[in-house]
C-alpha cells in the first residue's frame, strides 16, 4: 500500500506540495524521500529478468519456471527455481503450453467405448487399407496450439488422411476418418488402431467405425510403442520439416503440414522399400 502511495505522491509532485500529500497519506516526508532515492537505483533483478525472458522466448514460450531454471543452469548461471518463478511472475510470463485434461474413468464419461488391442504390435499388412493407425500431435502456432490428426496405412506408410484443427476434439477425429473413408476404396474390414484418447472412446467414433466396416483397436494405456508407426511419422515430420520454421501462423502451419505430407507420400523414398509410399501403393494394384 505504501509503495502505491509513494508513487501517487511522485506522479503528482508538480501539482501539489509533497509536504501536503505526505500529511494527507500520514507518511513521514523522510520515508518518501528515502523511497525516491531507492527507486533511482538500478533494479538488481534487471539482468536476471533479461536472462529469464530470453530463455523463455528461446523455448518458443513453452518453458515453465522449472525448465527455464534448468536452461539457465546449463548455461552456467547460478539461480534457483524459486527466483525464476518470482521473476517470471514479475515479468507476467508463463508457459503457453496447455495442460492436458486428466483422464476420466469410464463411469465419469457419458459414452465410453473401449476396444481390445487387436493390432498387438503386428505392424505388417499384405495389402492397402488392411490396417490403419491414427493419432493426434500438438503443433505450436502464433495463435496458440493446433492439432494434427493423421491416419497412416501400415501396408506402405501412405498417409490416407490428415486434418489440422484449432480444437483437440471428437470432431477433429471423426472428420479425419470421414476424409479417409471418402478417399479410399474400403471393400474389406479395416483395422484402425489408436490410443485411448477420449476422441477414440467417444460414441460418435463408435458409430462411425461401426457403419463403415472399420474395426477399432486400442493401445494399452500409457504405452506409446503399441502405436509406434504413427509416433514415427510425427517424429519424421517434426525433425525433417517442422523444426525448420519459427513459430508460424495457423494458416501457414496448415500449408506446412499439407506440403510435407504430399512430399512424404509422393516423393520421400523409404529405406526399407527403396520406393515412395505412393509407388508401393501403385505396384500393389
Amino acid at each position: 500500500a505504501r509503495e502505491a502511495q509513494y508513487r501517487i505522491i511522485y506522479e503528482n509532485r508538480e501539482r501539489y506540495e509533497v509536504k501536503a500529500m505526505c500529511k494527507f497519506f500520514d507518511l513521514p516526508r523522510a520515508s518518501y524521500y528515502a523511497w525516491l532515492e531507492r527507486s533511482k537505483r538500478p533494479d538488481k533483478d534487471d539482468e536476471r529478468m533479461k536472462l529469464v525472458q530470453d530463455a523463455w522466448v528461446k523455448s518458443r514460450k513453452v518453458y515453465g519456471y522449472r525448465r527455464v531454471t534448468l536452461a539457465l543452469q546449463q548455461q552456467g548461471h547460478t539461480i534457483n527455481h524459486k527466483a525464476v518463478l518470482r521473476l517470471m511472475r514479475k515479468l507476467s510470463i508463463r508457459s503457453v503450453a496447455r495442460k492436458r485434461k486428466p483422464y476420466k474413468k469410464a463411469s465419469q464419461m457419458e459414452s465410453h467405448h473401449r476396444y481390445e488391442n487387436v493390432l498387438d504390435r503386428d505392424f505388417t499388412a499384405t495389402e492397402p487399407n488392411q490396417k490403419w493407425v491414427t493419432d493426434i500431435s500438438y503443433i505450436l502456432t502464433q495463435q496458440g496450439w493446433a492439432y494434427l490428426s493423421t491416419i497412416k496405412d501400415l501396408f506402405d506408410g501412405f498417409i490416407v488422411a490428415h486434418l489440422v484443427g484449432r480444437a483437440n476434439n471428437v470432431a477433429l477425429v471423426t472428420d479425419t476418418l470421414k476424409q479417409a473413408i471418402q478417399r479410399e476404396n474400403i471393400s474389406k474390414k479395416v483395422l484402425l488402431h489408436s490410443d485411448q484418447g477420449f476422441q477414440y472412446t467417444s460414441h460418435p467414433y463408435f458409430v462411425q467405425t461401426s457403419e463403415n466396416n472399420i474395426q477399432p483397436s486400442m493401445s494399452r494405456r500409457g504405452n506409446c510403442w503399441d502405436n509406434a508407426p504413427m509416433e514415427s511419422f510425427f517424429g519424421h515430420f517434426k525433425e525433417e520439416d517442422w523444426r525448420q520454421y519459427p513459430t508460424p501462423t495457423y494458416q501457414r502451419a496448415q500449408q506446412i503440414v499439407d506440403e510435407y505430407i504430399a512430399f512424404y507420400n509422393y516423393e520421400r523414398i523409404q529405406l526399407k522399400t527403396k520406393q515412395t509410399p505412393y509407388q508401393t501403393r501403385c505396384l500393389s494394384k
